[in-house]
């Protein structure tokens, strides 16, 4: 693993929410190679500023994204979630009916 990175494990996570909205947190820390512990921490984090919402379907969570927020760095408030995953080749999903 290098020493550093560009992108914050939040930004890493969010991504991955963004393609894979019904992954559990072994599944999120096997494809991360991060603990749910701190996994969860971080998602809390995304929730309680308004980037991810979830919502219980069956023994499932899904987690929902917020693409018209801006990001939080003041020299990037310009920029929308959804720029910022398009940039990472992230597609927005489509919501079944």
């Amino acid at each position: 693993m290098p020493d550093w990175t560009f992108l914050t494990r939040h930004g890493v996570i969010l991504a991955y929410l963004a393609k894979h909205p019904r992954a559990t947190g072994p599944e999120l820390s096997q494809g991360l190679g991060l603990t749910e512990r701190y996994i969860r921490k971080i998602i809390c984090d995304l929730e309680s500023s308004g980037y991810v919402s979830k919502k219980r379907e069956g023994r499932r969570l899904r987690y929902s994204i917020r693409y018209d927020l801006p990001l939080r760095r003041i020299t990037q408030e310009d920029t929308t979630i959804d720029n910022f995953l398009m940039s990472l080749g992230v597609k927005r999903r489509r919501r079944r009916p």
